[in-house]
């Protein structure tokens, strides 16, 4: 059967596009290609146009953009003995495409397993007011744990965020009683050393009136002033100093 001229470069025209659509592939700028000759290792290309020849040699797409990982909640015990959820997110990229395609299969679920084990681990070793207070310092406690592990694999671990701690409603409960004893030590405390200050305060003006004649006497008008500016009832009459020194030195003078 002899084909038509017309059906013949219809055929060649769909083989050429057809072998032109398995031998060329446009990687973007954030990808790279990971080029196999043979089943063996040959070179990584990219991006731009790369050219592959089909079925001696084969290509493995890596996207070398920053990965966002939410590792689910993990039931972790504090050190402490307190049962908590925690969950985080993680950020890496591949750094290495030859690494990440041959060292590991499927490298985005290596990562993902291996932070949720680190996050048990981590957390494990903490008390449950340093997952609360202390997350910068156990977020980067994990992420350099992370990023030593995955380095065999090309991948960098850029970040590392703890987002919620978990707890049960009587822990809640417990933590909330806690927190309230703290602040009435705290309130005590404060109203101690007031009174302690204020104590030191009186004795040293007492000291300073037992001195200096002059000075109970303007303190003794400084009173009367305050006393006339109240609105009470109260009636008050001014009382000689003088008299009053008489009477002090004659208690003295009767103990000596």
């Amino acid at each position: 059967m002899i084909l038509p001229i017309d059906m013949v470069w219809v055929v060649v025209i769909v083989a050429i596009l057809a072998i032109a659509f398995l031998v060329i592939n446009i990687l973007r700028e954030y990808e790279r290609g990971v080029v196999f000759f043979l089943g063996r290792f040959q070179t990584v290309k990219g991006p731009g146009l790369i050219i592959i020849v089909p079925p001696i040699q084969q290509m493995v797409r890596v996207d070398l953009r920053t990965r966002v990982l939410d590792v689910p909640s993990q039931d972790v015990i504090s050190q402490d003995n307190v049962s908590v959820k925690v969950n985080a997110v993680v950020y890496y990229r591949v750094v290495d495409p030859e690494k990440a395609i041959i060292q590991v299969e499927e490298f985005h679920s290596a990562t993902s397993q291996l932070a949720q084990t680190t996050l048990r681990s981590v957390l494990g070793q903490h008390e449950l007011d340093e997952m609360l207070s202390e997350r910068d310092r156990l977020n980067s406690d994990i992420q350099q744990i992370l990023d030593k592990h995955t380095d065999a694999w090309g991948i960098k671990v850029a970040n590392v965020e703890i987002k919620h701690v978990d707890l049960d409603e009587s822990m809640i409960r417990a933590i909330a009683r806690q927190a309230e004893a703290e602040r009435w030590r705290r309130a005590k405390v404060i109203a101690a050393e007031g009174e302690l200050q204020a104590s030191h305060k009186l004795t040293e003006a007492a000291n300073v009136m037992s001195r200096e004649k002059d000075a109970i006497t303007l303190r003794y008008l400084q009173t009367m002033a305050d006393m006339s500016h109240e609105k009470n009832q109260t009636i008050f009459f001014p009382f000689p100093m003088e008299m009053l020194r008489k009477f002090s030195a004659r208690d003295e003078n009767e103990d000596s």
